[in-house]
């Protein structure tokens, strides 16, 4: 991945938060992709810091799950897609050729728009990842990380009668939160989320919303949504999309009551996506 020759977009960043300087965990300049001759993503900076949420908003198509897909290396998979500029992690290049993408997994977690777990047993969904990363030495280690996994997924009341069931056989609410157990007992530094909730009804939204704000405490969580509500209740730094571009990141709250951008402004006031 090159260094961009473009100069960085004039994309308005404003960082709220009382004063207080939050860490960078994501430091981003000049992201482009290209998947073929389509060009999907312009010239995205940002700074998204430590333990917070920060969320991605837009109308569909506007490149937001792309460049989610860019910081666990995803785009990866698909032959035709080039990613240009630089993304670091905690000022590591995750272009770097010398870096282990395997590895980089294991720091940056991701949970889908529709639930996916396994086809096995509850236990043996959260057991996967510390399994084929060599992080336990043993069982009863291996039944800490799946117990507290489950606890911190809020999920441990419903499942633990029941650890050697098909995890097929739980709600759809039920299996969003046993991805969320599934991408953190590997103890990732991030936690990626496109649209988590877009498949569930209500009730298991709240669920994952309460879950999202416990798990920022020990976590850098970045989330597409397309429900501006969700990105408002659960943000603290929102990133609105379109046609490719980043067209303004700030305090969540501050782009939802004062937007700089007249684009932003129409999208979260329903005049145009």
């Amino acid at each position: 991945m090159k260094e961009a020759t473009t100069s960085a977009s004039s994309v308005s960043v404003r960082h709220a938060h009382s004063g207080v300087a939050m860490p960078t965990k994501v430091h981003a300049r000049d992201v482009t992709v290209h998947y073929g001759d389509k060009q999907a993503l312009f010239n995205v900076t940002m700074d998204i810091p430590a333990n917070s949420v920060t969320a991605f908003i837009g109308p569909s198509g506007c490149g937001k799950s792309t460049f989610l897909r860019c910081i666990n290396r995803m785009n990866d998979t698909i032959d035709i897609c080039r990613v240009g500029g630089t993304i670091t992690v905690d000022d590591q290049d995750i272009y770097d050729p010398k870096l282990d993408v395997v590895q980089l997994r294991a720091r940056v977690g991701m949970v889908f728009q529709k639930p996916n777990p396994f086809p096995k047993s509850i236990y043996d969904n959260i057991a996967y990842g510390p399994r084929i990363h060599g992080l336990v030495r043993s069982k009863s280690e291996l039944d800490g990380i799946v117990e507290s996994s489950l606890k911190r997924a809020g999920l441990w009341k419903e499942a633990s009668e029941r650890l050697n069931e098909p995890a097929t056989g739980m709600s759809g609410g039920q299996q969003q939160r046993l991805c969320i157990a599934r991408a953190i007992a590997v103890s990732p530094e991030i936690i990626l989320m496109d649209e988590p909730c877009s498949a569930l009804d209500p009730i298991s939204t709240a669920h994952i919303e309460e879950l999202i704000d416990e798990l920022r405490e020990n976590f850098t969580i970045i989330i597409v949504t397309h429900n501006l509500q969700q990105a408002a209740r659960v943000s603290q730094m929102t990133g609105f999309f379109h046609l490719g571009k980043l067209i303004e990141f700030a305090d969540t709250g501050e782009l939802f009551q004062s937007p700089q951008n007249s684009m932003t402004e129409d999208y979260i006031t329903g005049r145009f996506g």
